[in-house]
């Protein structure tokens, strides 16, 4: 592999695209100046305005939300897997129907593992600008997403409304839905059933890993966060390890599954048989099978790398509660 079709599969910070109207909360107060970022694949965005930085799926999606202090994304759910870590500032995530059921804060670099079926919300609670990223479950990120009825209601006050198709039309801008197609249904109560609301002390211990003790646990070898047989034991079909500077050697190894490689801090040198480049936190690299690679941090310091297979389990997770 040559080092411009390596670089054509590492997404870097700098980089990212934005859409600040990727979902139906866009013109909600609170929740009108989140960004939102698809790196790889699809993802879950509602807009056409959407830019996809890496189209291919190696069986999940990459994706980031960038968010000013107190904003908010508003409560939905997923029917598979929705994965994210703190890349840069304090995040408070909630769930519940109405946003009340359980609440976790995660700092930098600590990991959520959000249970399928559940309502769930994030907002930025630190000083300053902050990005999360996400790993979402399967080649299409669970079919799109599904809005707490009071959302649908909020955005519908302020000019979005979301259509059966799942296509957003902007009533601001004179957009109306086409003849024939209806809005998408608000679920009612008996519907609302099916969706638990597991309390803190039952989501936490089982779906949220820290920084440092990520961090220890990859003294000698990478730690695993999320797999069969990792820190969180659910299969959502990926694995994802956390690397730190111990866990890691010049040697080259190979592969047979899609590998995304996602630094949280410091410099890490990617090497393989046609180049070698850098790694920098926020960059995402997609390393396809059977190239064969090292990656090892380029400076001293603080080192830490999220790393991400695909596995041959399906795209979901244990419901909680």
């Amino acid at each position: 592999m040559t080092p411009q079709e390596m670089e054509a599969r590492i997404v870097r910070y700098g980089d990212l695209q934005p859409c600040k109207t990727a979902f139906i909360d866009a013109h909600t107060p609170g929740s009108d100046q989140k960004e939102n970022f698809t790196i790889i694949g699809g993802g879950v965005s509602e807009s056409a305005d959407q830019h996809v930085h890496i189209q291919d799926t190696p069986g999940f999606n990459i994706g980031a939300a960038g968010q000013p202090p107190r904003c908010r994304n508003s409560l939905h759910s997923h029917r598979t897997a929705e994965v994210f870590f703190v890349l840069k500032g304090k995040w408070r995530f909630f769930w519940g129907r109405y946003g009340d059921a359980g609440e976790v804060v995660l700092e930098e670099g600590d990991i959520i593992n959000i249970p399928t079926g559940i309502f769930r919300g994030f907002e930025n609670i630190g000083t300053d600008y902050g990005m999360i990223m996400a790993i979402l479950g399967g080649d299409d990120a669970g079919g799109g997403v599904i809005w707490a009825p009071q959302v649908i209601e909020d955005a519908r006050d302020h000019g979005l409304v979301l259509a059966e198709t799942g296509k957003l039309y902007d009533t601001k801008k004179g957009q109306a839905l086409p003849d024939g197609v209806k809005p998408m249904a608000v679920l009612n109560a008996e519907e609302l059933k099916a969706f638990p609301e597991p309390t803190t002390l039952d989501v936490v211990p089982h779906y949220v890993a820290r920084y440092w003790d990520m961090m220890a646990l990859s003294d000698k070898q990478p730690a695993k966060v999320i797999g069969a047989d990792a820190m969180l034991r659910d299969r959502p079909g990926f694995d994802v390890e956390l690397l730190s500077r111990n866990s890691v050697s010049d040697e080259m190894y190979s592969v047979d599954r899609h590998e995304v490689l996602m630094p949280m801090r410091g410099h890490w040198r990617l090497t393989w048989d046609g180049g070698t480049t850098s790694l920098n936190p926020g960059d995402t690299c997609a390393v396809p099978p059977g190239i064969a690679h090292s990656i090892a941090p380029s400076m001293t310091g603080e080192a830490s790398l999220y790393r991400v297979r695909d596995t041959d389990d399906p795209a979901g997770l244990t419901k909680a509660g």
